[in-house]
């Protein structure tokens, strides 16, 4: 809903002009509305906070490629061992991740100088932007785009302005055309984009780099929330002589979900205003945790068990998209463990692939400008199922595939 200009409602109310601008200010500030400039200001579109939804157990014998789990069986075992009681006033983090993780983020080319733990992907990127924005800022985003980093934007009343991508990350033209709209901070995932299963190439990356170098003063913040069962190799658009910027990597789809952890690396301002706000809260990411991501970094089996994970992955993704081809279907995924199927109709065919036994994603969720899709997890979809599941899809689709072909 677009809010009247300030002058008519100063008119309408009887008050001076600066009194009702304060007031949109305030909103604003508050996360209830939106301001785009000449556009003017409009309410921004449900709760600055979103409530935890609850999920529904599927029914029986339905496949559950929607959750966007990876595959139980392509994760390490955890076992703990005897870990040292921490005390108050000891050091925040381990030194032995600290440094493994130096080493995986220096191969990848991303200085490795100043480096935090974070809660996850989503808790490093959240206290970055925390540390750095302000309610109102505009945040270049991808988009489609995961839906946490949108709830979090809506939470901290900032403003995303949607950037299309297509397999090798977000359109160069579209984002430099963007970066002019007084852009504070620019989110990227430079390899298993969720959902669209994007990767940067070495000719992509180049492309995006000249852009932002263009713009100094802007955060880049980067998601590796896949990290090395991605399937692609990392390709940053950052270097330190940038003044602020962040990598986050998180260890979930590697080595567990409820590992809840993330390295992150960045200029050293961040690090150091990142872990001030974490001693005023948490204090640290739980050393128990963090000994045992080192324990299974450590460990070669671990190695190899992500370098298989990596190739299955692959392979379960590229034989769904090969079936779908095979039926004149569009599917797209570069790398990561989703598949984005471009429809016309999200919710009938979502909801008639559930009749089918096969649960997927709507991408009404995902989706700021783009058209309508869904996404498929395919971390645990065996390749001997990918036909059928190809099959069905085409069956539900096939009567507007005929209308669109006469």
């Amino acid at each position: 809903m677009l809010l009247p200009p300030v002058r008519r409602t100063a008119a309408d109310l009887g008050v001076s002009a600066a009194t009702v601008a304060a007031a949109y200010r305030l909103l604003r500030d508050r996360g209830l509305v939106v301001t785009d400039g000449r556009r003017g200001t409009r309410l921004r579109h449900g709760a600055p906070v979103a409530t935890a939804a609850r999920l529904l157990p599927l029914p029986r014998g339905v496949r559950d490629l929607a959750s966007g789990n990876p595959d139980p069986e392509l994760l390490p075992r955890l076992r703990m061992k005897d870990v040292p009681q921490r005390l108050y006033n000891e050091e925040l983090n381990n030194p032995a991740l600290i440094g493994l993780a130096a080493r995986g983020f220096a191969a990848d080319g991303v200085p490795a100088e100043n480096i935090g733990v974070v809660s996850g992907a989503l808790d490093g990127i959240e206290r970055v932007l925390r540390e750095h924005l302000r309610p109102g800022d505009r945040v270049v985003v991808e988009d489609p785009c995961f839906t946490g980093i949108s709830d979090i934007l809506a939470a901290l009343a900032l403003t995303p302005v949607p950037v299309p991508l297509d397999q090798e990350g977000p359109l160069p033209g579209a984002l430099r055309a963007a970066l002019h709209r007084d852009i504070k901070a620019l989110i990227v995932t430079p390899r298993a984009q969720n959902p669209t299963g994007a990767a940067f190439t070495p000719a992509r990356k180049r492309a995006l780099r000249a852009i932002v170098a263009a713009h100094p003063q802007l955060l880049v913040i980067e998601d590796d929330h896949a990290g090395p069962i991605a399937g692609a190799d990392y390709q940053t658009l950052v270097d330190s002589s940038r003044p602020h910027w962040a990598v986050v990597r998180s260890v979930s789809k590697s080595l567990g979900p409820d590992l809840r952890l993330a390295l992150l690396a960045a200029d050293a301002e961040t690090v150091a205003r990142v872990e001030g706000r974490q001693t005023l809260g948490i204090r640290w990411v739980s050393h128990v945790l963090q000994s045992l991501v080192v324990t299974l970094w450590r460990d070669p089996k671990t190695a190899r068990l992500l370098q298989r994970a990596a190739a299955v992955y692959s392979e379960r993704r590229q034989a769904l998209i090969a079936e779908l081809a095979r039926r004149g279907i569009a599917a797209f995924g570069s790398s990561g463990i989703n598949v984005w199927i471009p429809v016309a109709e999200e919710t009938h065919v979502v909801q008639a692939l559930l009749q089918c036994g096969w649960a997927v994603r709507a991408a009404e969720a995902y989706r700021l400008e783009s058209r309508p899709a869904i996404r498929v997890t395919t971390a645990a979809l065996d390749p001997r199922d990918s036909a059928r599941l190809a099959g069905d899809l085409e069956n539900v689709l096939r009567p507007r595939m005929r209308a669109s072909m006469t």
